[in-house]
């Protein structure tokens, strides 16, 4: 191979003249007129309309310091005494009893408060307890699961 020979592994590119004295006349493949055929044109995508009419949700509505989970529903020790001695209460017993009723197919949560007496031993579960609940029904022989 001579120096003569030697070929460059890329071509020159040439600078390709638009419009008027290059290969495209005129328009230069733009059409006519309008923001499409000017330079620098830009068009907002579709897309950015349609989601910038979309209403927001700003907070959590009026007190945005009210809590998200589900309040617990209370039910009285009073209610309990329907129950026979060593049963078990709990959310799914207490909808059976008729005492409270699913909420949307779903068991409350429960929320068990000390007004009234219990008389028989009683086993607690998947309940929430109140301090004087909770003294009631120990002292009564039953226990908190």
């Amino acid at each position: 191979m001579q120096k003569h020979n030697l070929q460059r592994k890329t071509k020159n590119k040439k600078k390709i003249q638009v419009a008027r004295g290059g290969k495209r006349g005129k328009t230069a493949g733009r059409g006519t007129k309008g923001q499409k055929a000017r330079a620098g044109h830009k068009i907002r995508p579709e897309l950015r309309d349609m989601i910038k009419r979309l209403p927001k949700m700003r907070g959590r509505g009026v007190n945005s310091n009210k809590s998200i989970q589900e309040k617990a529903f209370p039910i009285n020790l009073s209610n309990l005494e329907s129950f026979k001695a060593g049963s078990i209460v709990s959310p799914k017993t207490l909808v059976e009893a008729g005492v409270i009723e699913t909420k949307n197919n779903r068991y409350p949560r429960v929320k068990l408060l000390g007004m009234g007496e219990v008389t028989v031993a009683l086993t607690v579960r998947d309940c929430m307890v109140s301090n004087e609940a909770k003294v009631k029904i120990e002292k009564a022989g039953g226990k908190i699961v």
